[in-house]
């Protein structure tokens, strides 16, 4: 495993690329806390992924790698997006708030069927 990574398992729904975290499941403690509700993109062969989307009524457990510093809740939710302070330095931030739109991203290593529905 690289070391910027941190391997995850999570319960959640699908929608074509997107996976969206569920409830926590049971007993399994990740090295990043990702709250219910976050979306996720999702990386792995078409095969893959067709075969996850496949299940998207019901909820699946996925397994797989996310960077570290890459899942920053900075700054305020606003549907899909974050308004987060400008980073010192940024080209163009002009010091006023910037809109991170770019999901996390998790690179899947398995799944399996998890217990519970997702919604329409």
């Amino acid at each position: 495993m690289p070391k910027d990574s941190v391997r995850l398992a999570l319960a959640g729904c699908t929608k074509g690329y997107v996976f969206t975290v569920g409830a926590r499941m049971g007993d399994i403690v990740n090295g990043i806390n990702i709250p219910p509700g976050t979306h996720l993109r999702m990386n792995g062969s078409k095969k893959l992924i067709r075969e996850i989307d496949a299940y998207k009524d019901s909820m699946v457990a996925l397994t797989g790698l996310m960077k570290k510093g890459q899942f920053d809740q900075t700054g305020i939710g606003i549907g899909p997006l974050r308004l987060a302070p400008a980073q010192a330095g940024t080209v163009g931030s002009g010091g006023g708030p910037s809109l991170v739109g770019e999901p996390p991203e998790i690179d899947v290593e398995g799944w399996a069927p998890a217990t519970g529905q997702c919604p329409s």
